[in-house]
């Protein structure tokens, strides 16, 4: 039997009791024992960090049944995407597109001063003539003696009636259509400046009215269009409205 205190002599065999805490450790070149198993792995001593893997190893993955470590604090965990189906598309960036501050109606191009001045001349056409006919006739009737003078009158009064009426009419057009027959003809239309929608019966008496000014200075208003930026007259800026092709 060797002697149990030669350091190279035999080591315990199978089945003899391996040396306990404090007994010799293992010879160099042995591996140390490893833990039994249900065992936990020992600990690093108080003070010392744990080991850290090798260059070029993976970090510890969890154990069995241990949650995998959850993102940081106020970070909405990131949703796995449904079976099948397609990932998100970057959202798209906005298009360069040019900021108007005003509405022009659906092709955005101002009417020309000449569309403009023959709807102008086609509903005044329509207002006048019949007026003015019966006016003359009026005025005819009058001076012819005494029993025709009230038949006269009685003309003048009816195309004086006849205009306000064509007036109204076209100013009702204008307001709920933007559309009278001498811009439906002329391919034109009233509209809002902030709005692009028709101005409405009120507001288009009041553009109508407004029209005075445009001829009080040399009928200057009317030409104020040919230069002007946006093509109003100084009825368009007072009321805010636009003229645009239709």
């Amino acid at each position: 039997m060797g002697n149990p205190y030669d350091p190279y002599g035999q080591q315990p065999g199978y089945g003899q009791q391996q040396p306990g805490y404090g007994q010799q450790q293992p010879g160099y070149g042995q591996p140390p024992a490893q833990p039994g198993y249900g065992q936990p792995p020992a600990q690093p001593g108080y003070g010392q960090p744990p080991a850290q893997p090798g260059y070029g190893q993976p970090p510890a993955q969890p154990g069995y049944g241990q949650p995998a470590a959850q993102p940081g604090y106020g970070q909405p965990p990131a949703a796995p995407p449904a079976y099948g189906a397609q990932p998100a598309p970057a959202p798209a960036q906005p298009a360069y597109q040019e900021v108007h501050h005003h509405h022009y109606g659906s092709t955005g191009q101002l009417a020309q001063w000449g569309s403009r001045a023959g709807s102008f001349i086609i509903d005044y056409l329509i207002a006048i003539v019949p007026f003015f006919v019966l006016w003359l006739l009026g005025n005819l009737l009058a001076s012819a003696g005494s029993g025709a003078a009230v038949l006269g009158a009685l003309f003048m009064i009816i195309g004086i009636a006849i205009w306000i009426g064509v007036f109204l009419w076209i100013c009702y057009q204008e307001g709920t259509t933007g559309q009278s027959i001498g811009k439906r003809q002329m391919g034109t239309r009233l509209i809002g400046a902030q709005t692009g929608q028709p101005i409405g019966f009120g507001m288009a008496v009041a553009r109508k009215l407004a029209h005075i000014l445009d001829g009080a200075v040399c009928y200057l208003g009317y030409l104020w269009p040919l230069w002007d930026e946006r093509r109003q007259t100084f009825a368009d800026k007072i009321c805010n409205t636009l003229v645009v092709r239709s």
